[in-house]
């Protein structure tokens, strides 16, 4: 199983809407990515790893499918527009991080 991450860099005065994210661009994506695709999540970055330091990251977006193929047949037809969804939920630049899933309980 492979693991696709779409991480959003924080900085400081960094825009980022949470509710267009998972309500309208991450279900889209999920529903596009049908029946190739085994899960998602999205997680908000709410702190580093120093006590009261900021996160790294803002969001991140996980997509988990069965194989790099499976997933690149799902995304080369819709990546266009889902890419040009971007800047209405951020101003932050993905970036883009595909990991073997070595164990999901």
């Amino acid at each position: 199983m492979i693991k696709v991450s779409i991480l959003y860099p924080y900085r400081e005065n960094v825009r980022f809407d949470f509710d267009y994210y998972c309500a309208k661009h991450m279900k889209q994506a999920a529903q596009y990515f049908e029946p190739a695709l085994k899960g998602w999540s999205v997680d908000k970055g709410i702190s580093g790893g120093e006590p009261g330091s900021a996160a790294a990251f803002v969001a991140a977006g996980h997509f988990l499918f069965d194989s790099v193929e499976a997933f690149t047949e799902v995304f080369k037809p819709v990546a266009a527009e889902l890419v040009a969804d971007i800047p209405n939920y951020t101003d932050s630049a993905p970036q883009i991080v595909i990991s073997e899933v070595l164990v999901n309980v």
